[in-house]
């Protein structure tokens, strides 16, 4: 499982290449469902998120509505918010 910060990074072939490959491994792995020999379950569930990662992002992209990974703007994590919040608080 990829992080969205770290497919934004990636340029629009390479995420194309990867939404191709999920989706032959999921249908892979539906395949293998219905005739019993799949072993991990939990696989298709992971792929699909997966798949839904790699949509929203080239959706994303299409509309213009680029969003820059967190590492980028400085973070944005709940815990930076809490210290700047506890910083504002003591001046």
């Amino acid at each position: 499982m990829t992080k969205a910060s770290e497919l934004r990074a990636l340029d629009v072939a390479d995420l194309d290449q990867r939404l191709a490959d999920a989706r032959k491994e999921l249908f892979n792995l539906r395949f293998q469902l219905a005739t019993g020999r799949l072993d991990n379950v939990s696989r298709i569930g992971t792929l699909r998120k997966e798949v839904a990662r790699l949509r929203t992002l080239e959706t994303e992209r299409a509309q213009g509505r680029v969003v820059p990974a967190p590492e980028a703007t400085g973070g944005s994590t709940k815990a930076s918010r809490r210290r700047a919040g506890a910083e504002n608080e003591e001046q």
